[in-house]
């Protein structure tokens, strides 16, 4: 069949200066000269930072700076045991980079694999190329799907109608003609043409909003809005409270000088929380890495965090729950029409779309095309219309113009055929409609008064996997929503056949009440919602939103992509078309919906694990501000030598918080970070400080002479770090063989510090006597069993 390309000639009204071969491209020549000249679409892909970036962003903080100044100070003026602090920073900072830089390569490896390969024409073939292969001048061909990569002017259109939300967040499609110009950014929703490149590399309009931003970024993350607001007020108590303690230390008390420099920045380092930026980084790499392994591109970091508080996915039943491709199972005319006669005309309409959809290349594959048969005119498949056409010459003069798409949208209430069809939606069975269209089809009004003529009756397979998920998300309390433009019928038997609790209830869209309010009531009470128009798609997950929940956005087709943007997740198929995957937050390159639960878990391993460790690092960081404003007040010297808080900042929170935030942690993750952290961070940190001073104040009533002032700090250091290790304790609950293990191992590592000699030395800790030493284990667990009582009754008056 010859297929006749309604938008090949010139628009007169638009003019434009076409480059040489224009049917044909630029030729191999022509390409190599402009590479030459560097007019080449050269702009970087950036999955992520670069590797200056990653070391910068690592090393050069804030309390890395503070730190490493305290650290000069005690090198210089103590032994090397009390200057631990800094080489533990180092090997954090160390540990870091590294794992970001595994993140890293991981992300660029997948970007690549999940790259868009757009066609351009050059020596009059079609061919695949790199993005960034594209030059100035070619000839870049476009189909329902295709993401414009580069500015052009268009010059072959065919029913082409081009989505430019993502820049102007003008909703409705532009019909474009030949001379229009196409920026960058923007994406084909119907139709298909070819335009020439007129704007390459940083010149282009997408290229200049996208210089400024970089993928690997925790822009708009609850999480570290919320650490960087504790570190904040951290900064701001721990500048008053450094300088009394200075003052105390060094004016008050007339002490040997450096041992007074000695505890003074023994009391200033612990308040420093620089344990938990860091750990916050290194598990999102982690986590970074680990959904890479699983053929999923992140392209977001905050779609970890976003994921893991996510409590109702949206599901595009064609793609998601179902595989891409169809078959046709039966043909059945209507109205007495001959069979032979249907097959000719569906295989004319498979030929003349050349980027048929699954439904239409199911027709294709059963329906060979007849030579005889002319395309005069297309009108490709549209989501909002529901349907597509075709106007034919059909070789013995006649001519006729068709339609193919849905029958309740096609046939007017009450047909007697939509019975028929009911019944095969029920079985799970996809129907399309064959009509005669009695106009023209450029007449807006085409689809009234098509007479029907055959039903196509096509099976879609559904995936393997896809009642196994949806198993997991009911299990994780995450609601699931099957959101289809297909026939609500058809749409809840394949979800009842995958046992989505609800598919019995099916709703049709069109009778969806319009105001928010009242649709999201709708959508609570209901699962599966067909004959969904794509701006619907998007304000159903605006109602949703609206009543408090946190919404993911699973989808594969350009009719996603609005509902995907406006969604708090969106996910894509790695073979969904390159504008969803532009718009997704997370893309599933493996195309498999089994790999949802996976990205859920991990995003709640991450989250979860860091809200708990952060509560252990801020109960260290209130505890030394606590202690240190009562040395303060009491004029007596500080506690601690930097060597006995870099042990105990080891054994009850650095090594255990490493594990714990590693763990797996299938709990969703709350809001209100700040809040639920410090809700136990204040109240536990202020008993262990307060706890942990008594306990010093006795020793120093209670021993005098040579050793004395060791056996006080030992005794303190005792009754802290019990304290800190039932924190621990509660923080590592719900209890599994290998947390015991690692509160175990904890509590022999400081057991062996205070009985090997060496170690007694190395640190300067030794237990003198038995009075004191049972007096200070009597307090922390006095002050242990205030902190849990706190905790429980915490946990019943501000629930989180």
């Amino acid at each position: 069949m010859t297929h006749i390309d309604a938008g090949a000639e010139l628009d007169p009204v638009h003019p434009v200066e076409l480059p040489t071969g224009r049917a044909t491209g630029l030729s191999a020549a022509e390409v190599a000269e402009r590479v030459a000249r560097g007019e080449v679409n050269d702009v970087p892909v950036r999955s992520s930072r670069s590797t200056t970036e990653i070391v910068r962003a690592n090393v050069f903080t804030r309390f890395n700076a503070i730190i490493g100044v305290l650290w000069v100070i005690m090198l210089a003026v103590a032994p090397i045991q009390d200057s631990l602090f800094g080489f533990v920073i180092i090997a954090n900072t160390g540990i870091g980079i590294i794992q970001e830089l595994r993140a890293k390569k991981t992300l660029d490896g997948l970007a690549v694999i999940g790259e868009s390969k757009p066609t351009v024409r050059r020596d009059g073939r079609g061919t695949e190329i790199s993005t960034s292969e594209i030059v100035l001048g070619d000839l870049v061909e476009l189909g329902p799907g295709d993401k414009i990569a580069v500015d052009g002017e268009a010059v072959e259109t065919d029913s082409l109608e081009i989505d430019e939300s993502l820049l102007t967040g003008e909703a409705d499609p532009v019909v474009k003609k030949p001379g229009d110009r196409m920026m960058s950014g923007s994406f084909v929703v119907a139709g298909g043409g070819a335009f020439t490149a007129t704007k390459v590399g940083r010149e282009a309009y997408a290229a200049q909003l996208a210089e400024e931003a970089s993928r690997f970024t925790l822009v708009n993350s609850e999480l570290r809005n919320g650490i960087s607001t504790i570190l904040k007020y951290v900064t701001w108590l721990m500048i008053p409270t450094s300088i009394g303690l200075i003052i105390s230390q060094l004016v008050v008390k007339d002490d040997n000088f450096k041992e007074s420099i000695a505890y003074t920045v023994g009391g200033i380092v612990p308040m420093i929380p620089e344990g938990l930026v860091l750990l916050t980084s290194v598990a999102f790499a982690i986590g970074v890495i680990r959904l890479g392994r699983q053929q999923c591109l992140v392209q977001e970091l905050p779609a970890i965090e976003g994921l893991a508080r996510v409590d109702t996915v949206c599901l595009d039943k064609t793609g998601t729950l179902t595989e891409g491709g169809m078959d046709v199972t039966e043909l059945r005319p209507l109205g007495g029409t001959d069979e032979a006669y249907v097959r000719k005309v569906l295989g004319a309409l498979g030929e003349s779309d050349p980027r048929p959809n699954a439904s239409l290349q199911a027709i294709i594959d059963s329906y060979p095309d007849s030579e005889e048969w002319r395309c005069t005119q297309s009108l490709p498949f549209s989501s909002a219309r529901k349907y597509s056409g075709a106007a034919f010459s059909e070789g013995d003069g006649d001519n006729s113009a068709w339609l193919l798409g849905a029958p309740d949208v096609l046939l007017p209430d009450g047909d007697p055929s939509l019975a028929e069809i009911e019944d095969l939606n029920q079985q799970g069975l996809r129907v399309l409609l064959l009509a005669r269209a009695a106009g023209e089809l450029d007449d807006a009004d085409v689809a009234s008064g098509a007479e029907a003529t055959a039903l196509v009756v096509l099976e879609q397979r559904l995936r393997p996997d896809a009642a196994d998920t949806l198993r997991y998300f009911e299990e994780q309390d995450v609601s699931a929503k099957v959101i289809s433009g297909d026939n609500a019928v058809s749409v809840g038997a394949v979800a009842g056949k995958l046992g989505l609790p609800g598919a019995e209830n099916t709703v049709d869209a069109r009778r969806l009440p319009t105001e928010q309010d009242e649709m999201a009531e709708a959508l609570d009470a209901n699962s599966v919602f067909g004959r969904v128009t794509p701006q619907q798609k998007r304000d159903m997950v605006g109602a949703l939103q609206s009543h408090g929940h946190t919404v993911a956005m699973t989808g594969d087709g350009v009719n996603d992509v609005l509902a995907l943007k406006d969604a708090d997740i969106g996910v894509s198929m790695g073979s969904g078309s390159e504008a969803t995957r532009a718009v997704a937050q997370i893309v599933l390159l493996n195309n498999s919906f089994a790999t949802l639960p996976s990205v859920v878990a991990e995003g709640r391993r991450v989250i979860g694990n860091i809200t708990r460790v952060a509560t252990l690092f801020l109960v260290k960081t209130v505890y030394s501000v606590i202690i240190a404003l009562l040395v303060v007040c009491s004029q007596v010297e500080y506690l601690f030598l930097p060597r006995h808080l870099t042990l105990l900042s080891t054994l009850t929170i650095g090594v255990p918080a490493f594990f714990l935030a590693l763990a797996p942690n299938k709990e969703r993750a709350k809001p209100h970070f700040v809040r639920r952290v410090m809700r136990y961070a204040i109240p536990g940190g202020v008993v262990a400080g307060v706890a942990t001073f008594c306990t010093y104040l006795l020793a120093r009533h209670h021993y005098t002479g040579v050793g004395a002032r060791e056996a006080e700090t030992s005794a303190a250091t005792l009754a802290l770090f019990l304290i800190a290790m039932w924190v621990l304790a509660i923080i590592a609950r719900p209890y599994t063989w290998w947390r015991l293990g690692l509160i175990g191992a904890m509590g022999l590592g400081f057991l062996l510090v205070l009985t090997v000699p060496w170690l007694q030395d190395f640190f300067q800790l030794k237990l003198v006597g038995t009075t004191m030493p049972w007096a200070a284990v009597a307090i922390a667990a006095v002050a242990s069993l205030v902190i849990e009582v706190i905790y429980r009754w915490v946990d019943r008056r501000f629930p989180a």
